[in-house]
């Protein structure tokens, strides 16, 4: 098989890869906040159960978690399983992964605001609402910042997960060219793909952290 025809088939993955990776950033970055939020609460009961929902998606496999959605629906209430289940089971299993990461990364940078900004917030006269969005939201993205970077990275690297439960992500694209073709050509290519995105990401992490340049510490 010539190289351009594996290329093109690669790119047809990637774009899956690509969609994954998308799809888990809209999902998953708002719904850490309130997980976030919770995880702060005074009210025990409903900081524990964020506690415990975020130990059980970090101290879990994120494969074990798909094969969790994907087979759930059938053998816990008998559900028919349609083509389509393939791929909604892996959003919804990255998606409530990846917020408990980014739900982490978010109270480590609430909790790092000095509670003496807080106090000369109110002094001056700030709502609460105010003193959240003008005060401490700016730094707080400034600090979260390397850290949501990396997991944005790690999330581009995990897509290849995806296979596991049947979705044609680009991981298991180049796997089925290499046992086609017997060359690990596809695996190079496919490595070189991750290695190009991964690149834009940071650049563009990178570049937000520049912009942000002006808050300083």
């Amino acid at each position: 098989m010539a190289i351009a025809t594996m290329a093109e088939m690669l790119c047809d993955g990637f774009m899956i890869s690509v969609q994954i990776f998308l799809w888990t950033l809209v999902g998953a970055i708002p719904l850490g906040i309130p997980i976030a939020l919770a995880r702060v609460s005074r009210f025990r009961p409903l900081s524990w159960l964020a506690r415990a929902y975020i130990s059980l998606m970090r101290g879990t496999p994120l494969m074990l978690q798909m094969f969790a959605v994907y087979f759930a629906p059938y053998y816990v209430f008998g559900i028919q399983l349609s083509p389509a289940s393939k791929w909604q089971a892996c959003i919804i299993a990255f998606i409530i992964n990846y917020a408990a990461y980014f739900a982490e990364i978010y109270r480590s940078g609430l909790q790092s605001i000095p509670r003496g900004q807080y106090e000369a917030a109110e002094v001056l006269g700030y709502s609460r609402g105010q003193t959240f969005t003008r005060i401490v939201m700016p730094q707080v993205a400034k600090r979260i910042l390397p850290a949501m970077g990396n997991e944005v990275i790690t999330l581009v690297k995990d897509t290849s997960l995806a296979f596991a439960i049947g979705v044609a992500e680009m991981f298991s694209t180049a796997k089925a060219l290499v046992a086609s073709q017997r060359s690990m050509m596809p695996f190079a290519m496919a490595a070189a793909m991750y290695w190009v995105f991964n690149m834009a990401v940071e650049f563009v992490v990178g570049r937000a952290e520049k912009k942000m340049d002006y808050y300083h510490d």
